[in-house]
Order: C-alpha cells, then sequence, then structure tokens
C-alpha cells in the first residue's frame, strides 16, 4: 500500500468550517485524520509505490507481469488510462493494461476480472491489481458532507495462475443498482457537463452528496453477498477468516456482522487512520492484515466493496 505522506487531522476541518466537526467525525464514524495528495501529485506516484512494493514481495521482475488493471473514479487523466502511465514507469513489457470504474467497488471488480483472465487464457500468468483513489483533488472544502471524510491512498496485490481446478478464487459476483446512479458522484467534468468557467464558479466540479443513502442498504447487500458467496463455495459464513469491506461507515461493517452472528473484530477496519480511500481501501485493509499476522496463507477471506452507481462486488478466496 501507499499513502501521501500530508496528514490531515480532523482540527483542520474545525478550522475551515469554523464548527466542531472533529466530535462528530470521532463519536458517529471514527475517523481521526487523513492523508491527502500535495497539489503536484496524482495518483499514479501512489500506485507506482505500491505497485513496486507488490512485485518485490512477490519477487517477480518487469518481464512476468501479463496484465496490469487499475480500479479507480479518480484517475491521473481522463485519458489516457492510468494503467498505462504505471506500465510505463514500472516498465512491464508484454503487459495488457487497462482501467476499470465501478467507484469504490473497483478494487474487487478487477480483483474478480483478473482472476477470469487467468483461470481462461493461458498467455497470463501473473496479474497485479491496484486499486487507487485522490478523491482529494475533488473536495469542495466547504461542504462539509464530504470534505471530511474522503481521503487518497493505493493498494496493489498480485494473483498468479494456478493449475487448472484448482483456483483459490472460491466465487464471486459483481451486481450494479443503477437506480441510484444520480445519488452520489462527480457529475461536472466529462462529455455531459465540460469544464466551464460556469462549472468552476458553481463548484460542480466536486464531489456532490446528492441524497441520502438508506443506512441499512450495505449492511443488508453486504451480507447478502457474504451468505450468496459461501453457500456457493459450500462453506459457513463463520468459517470466514477476516473480512475486507468499502471502509466509508464503520457503522455499516458492524451492521453486517451483526446480521451475520459474526465478532466486530472479524473485519479490520482502517478508517481511524486514512479517512475513507474509496476503491484503495480494500486492498489497504488486506495490506494491513498481512503485516499484522491477522491472515494466513490458506485462510478463507471475503472482500466486499460497493461504490457510486451502485455497483457491489464481492469476493471470496483463500489467502
Amino acid at each position: 500500500m501507499a499513502v501521501p505522506e500530508r496528514v490531515v487531522p480532523n482540527s483542520y476541518f474545525n478550522e475551515i468550517l469554523g464548527e466542531d466537526v472533529d466530535t462528530w467525525l470521532r463519536e458517529n464514524v471514527e475517523i481521526y485524520e487523513r492523508r491527502w495528495l500535495d497539489a503536484d501529485q496524482g495518483v499514479a506516484s501512489l500506485c507506482l509505490a505500491a505497485a513496486q512494493q507488490a512485485m518485490d514481495r512477490a519477487g517477480l521482475s518487469n518481464t512476468e507481469v501479463q496484465l496490469l488493471i487499475i480500479a479507480t473514479d479518480t484517475p491521473e487523466f481522463i485519458s489516457p488510462s492510468t494503467a498505462s502511465v504505471i506500465q510505463h514507469r514500472l516498465g512491464l513489457e508484454n503487459c495488457a493494461t487497462f482501467d476499470v470504474n465501478t467507484a469504490c467497488a473497483g478494487f474487487v471488480s478487477a480483483l474478480d476480472t483478473a482472476s477470469k483472465y487467468l483461470k481462461s487464457d493461458e498467455q497470463y500468468r501473473n496479474a497485479m491489481v491496484i486499486g487507487c483513489y485522490g478523491m482529494s483533488k475533488y473536495l469542495n472544502l466547504q461542504d462539509k458532507k464530504t470534505v471530511t471524510l474522503f481521503a487518497d491512498g493505493a493498494g496493489a496485490v498480485i494473483l498468479s495462475a494456478k493449475e487448472p481446478g484448482n483456483s483459490d478464487m472460491l466465487a464471486a459476483l459483481q451486481t450494479t443498482q443503477g437506480q441510484y446512479y444520480d445519488w452520489m458522484g462527480i457529475y461536472s467534468g466529462a462529455t455531459k457537463e465540460p469544464v466551464s468557467a460556469e462549472i468552476v464558479a458553481n463548484n460542480d466540479q466536486y464531489l456532490k452528496f446528492v441524497k441520502r443513502f438508506p443506512s441499512e442498504l450495505n449492511p443488508q447487500m453486504w451480507s447478502s453477498i457474504a451468505q450468496e458467496l459461501c453457500k456457493r463455495a459450500g462453506i459457513s459464513v463463520s468459517e470466514v477468516r477476516m473480512f475486507f469491506m468499502t471502509q466509508i461507515n464503520i457503522n455499516s461493517i458492524r451492521g453486517m456482522l451483526d446480521i451475520l452472528e459474526l465478532p466486530h473484530d472479524r473485519a479490520i477496519t482502517i478508517m481511524h487512520k486514512f479517512g475513507y480511500t474509496g476503491s484503495a481501501a480494500i486492498p489497504m485493509a488486506l495490506n494491513m492484515a498481512v503485516e499484522q499476522n491477522l491472515i494466513k496463507r490458506g485462510d478463507p477471506i471475503l472482500l466486499i466493496g460497493s461504490g457510486g452507481g451502485l455497483a457491489f462486488a464481492g469476493a471470496l478466496m483463500r489467502y
């Protein structure tokens, strides 16, 4: 994983918003600080650092990665893909690349996609998947509904092909509830509303919460996905060693675990020091679990992401 050097504590927002938001953040979402990119940084710098760390840990050279997928809705550029930038900077020879945008569900969507490449086509032996997020660049500093929650980071994993019929990807699914597409997003700066002086004057180029999502939506969807994937794999949800979830609301994670009748420590949470890092949150949490020896090889783990759209993705696998 990689995060920017700049630490932004809750007290920063007390100052710019002129009110105490620190208390609410600590008591309701348990965010204490987060990391933001500097003005001259983009997400590619974070992707590069996380990718290099993953390759070093895997003992892979730049000729041994055949596929690179980057999951993000805050790319380095609108075009070309961020994956092409990282392919060049890492010197990944003979490597196919593309970006995936299912917002904050993107990392799990990309993980599922990469696993299917490895299963179906023998020319792909090693695939790198990176989730990255630079949402600080799209925040209106005066909008307290968004500015205090979102942060920046990147997380990378490498998947390697195994013999046919011997996959550690036990089950995966992706689904979308598109009726929520206009509830939260960045709605200007693309083809519908290109950037203009009027757009900038109205701060319409920034992330907006348009409507409030039902609080029960994520816990219900996540628990349903967990039960479905475990059913497909023929295991009980109680056998899952650890859950890695979208980290925007700690109460949603606890609500899902309550539905599944599992203890809250079955899911690692990282928002406390890193805020909400979108498509990077799940691989960042996975990295922390590995570094803290909370999971070991062979453990069943479950990754579930949800993001604007609304897109949902789940992957049950053995680490």
